[in-house]
């Protein structure tokens, strides 16, 4: 007999890793990330692109002869930020690939294993996937059409064994803005919000099997 998995990209640091350690509590997690950081010994790790279809594929196969899929957090994201007319293809490559590829890539490989009994595809976007915000052109570009996206699959799996959930938090103080610490130094994001604590809010409502909230969206006080 098959066990259930949680699949969590970008799981090894900030509200992915803060996701991973609520949920390998009581479940097996599998962490799909670019790079190794933080390690648990009873968590599965794969290192690779979110947006490298082969890697993908080569992953979801190897875990589908022991596991189904329960829970499907695509949480991985690239920040790509500045004035319009300073993105160019390589650019615009990276922020899709990052946050709309690799979310799309994951949800078409993971949904055979979701399919056999169910489960829950949680794609977290940001509040830039609800309004447009200055020098955030393609960050914005990737999250609305992550959030398009996750309409369609809503709309796809109405009434069905699956359940899309998308989540739409402010900015967090986490270790995504250390490549971009031109647009945010770390003086301004020590007084966002903190992973762990919109990590709780998510898992509270996802991991609920009474009901299911469509559309989480987090502000900063």
């Amino acid at each position: 007999m098959k066990g259930s998995l949680v699949v969590i990209t970008g799981g090894n640091s900030g509200l992915g890793l803060e996701l991973v350690k609520l949920f390998k509590k009581a479940h097996k997690v599998l962490v799909i990330a670019r790079t190794k950081r933080t390690e648990f010994k009873d968590v599965f790790y794969e290192y690779g692109s979110v947006s490298d279809e082969n890697f993908l594929k080569e992953v979801y196969a190897k875990y589908s002869k022991n596991f189904n899929v329960k829970f499907l957090i695509n949480n991985a994201a690239v920040g790509c930020f500045g004035a319009p007319e300073d993105n160019d293809y390589q650019k615009i490559q990276k922020a899709l690939d990052g946050s709309l590829v690799g979310l799309m890539l994951n949800t078409a490989y993971a949904l055979p294993l979701i399919k056999e009994k169910g489960g829950k595809i949680v794609n977290i976007l940001s509040t830039a996937a609800l309004k447009g915000n200055v020098n955030e052109s393609l960050y914005c570009a990737a999250k609305w059409g992550a959030r398009g996206y996750t309409e369609s699959l809503k709309a796809t799996f109405k009434n069905s064994n699956i359940k899309v959930i998308s989540v739409c938090p402010g900015g967090m103080d986490t270790d995504f803005w250390n490549e971009n610490r031109d647009y945010v130094p770390a003086e301004k994001s020590s007084k966002w919000m903190k992973a762990k604590d919109v990590a709780k809010v998510i898992f509270e409502n996802i991991t609920n099997d009474n009901l299911c909230v469509s559309e989480i969206v987090i502000e900063r006080v």
